[in-house]
């Protein structure tokens, strides 16, 4: 956990959070996202990222990247995604982007300091398997214990990530995966790939610690709007999704916790968008 003291200052009475995933920049994307980036200051509290940030995971797109996010006056956090590990490098994506001042997070949590409100986020990057009744179980061959343990492991992460946003007294609680959590936020995509696109396992790590919002990508064809059977409010800020350069939430401060409101997604007609969304 990464824990920033508060300031203390009069507070607000919402967090505003920007959230985008699923931005697949290479190394000729340099700039693309900067001039909507650079607008998050006027409103917006902290900025998150959810995976897939690069297109083949390379150190030279991760810095593309790190010099889209750098130096934004706000915080920036972050989980990766498939395409981010897909050069076996994700350590060094990683590390690229921390040395930008991002907060990379692989099940672990950052407090920030809103106004003299803990805000915090638990973020891992999640996995396959499925949702409930349609679903791979930990059963048979060693490959399917394999990828079955790979999510529940993940799923045990974010929960003890999520466990100690509630032990430091989070006034919010966010939880951030590229892998989706609920069913819900895939719908538009074909659904023989569901079980390759998420896992209930997440929704039940949230579920049991508890969390403001839930924000995820990788379901480019999906929808925005989801909810865990906990009544968790679920976002899937995939860019083909949102079709803005980042979406915009307000989660109150007074110690209510109805869920997210969403508010309009930032507008950025005027900064073209990465057109290359074909593959998960």
């Amino acid at each position: 956990m990464t824990l920033v003291e508060p300031d203390r200052t009069a507070p607000h009475s919402a967090v505003r959070v920007a959230a985008v995933g699923d931005i697949h920049l290479g190394e000729g994307c340099a700039g693309l996202l900067r001039p909507a980036f650079e607008t998050l200051p006027d409103c917006a509290d902290l900025l998150l990222l959810a995976g897939d940030l690069t297109r083949h995971g390379s150190v030279a797109e991760a810095e593309v990247v790190a010099g889209e996010v750098a130096s934004l006056g706000v915080p920036v956090v972050a989980v990766l995604g498939n395409h981010d590990h897909h050069a076996d490098a994700p350590d060094d994506v990683a590390r690229v982007l921390r040395d930008a001042g991002v907060h990379v997070l692989e099940g672990d949590s950052v407090v920030l300091p809103v106004d003299g409100h803990k805000v915090g986020v638990a973020g891992v990057k999640g996995f396959c398997g499925g949702f409930v009744g349609r679903s791979a179980g930990e059963f048979g061959e060693p490959e399917m214990k394999a990828f079955v343990r790979t999510t529940r492991h993940s799923a045990e992460r974010l929960a003890g990530a999520l466990a100690e946003l509630t032990e430091h007294g989070c006034a919010v609680r966010i939880a951030l995966t590229h892998f989706s959590p609920v069913p819900d936020t895939l719908a538009g995509e074909p659904p023989e790939i569901y079980p390759f696109l998420g896992s209930y396992l997440l929704a039940e790590a949230i579920d049991a610690h508890g969390a403001d919002l839930a924000v995820h990508g990788h379901a480019h064809l999906g929808t925005e709007h989801g909810m865990t059977a906990g009544g968790v409010r679920v976002r899937n800020v995939a860019q083909p999704v949102i079709d803005h350069a980042f979406a915009l939430y307000r989660l109150p401060l007074d110690g209510h916790r109805p869920g997210a409101s969403t508010a309009s997604a930032t507008p950025s007609d005027s900064v073209p968008l990465p057109d290359r969304y074909a593959h998960h």
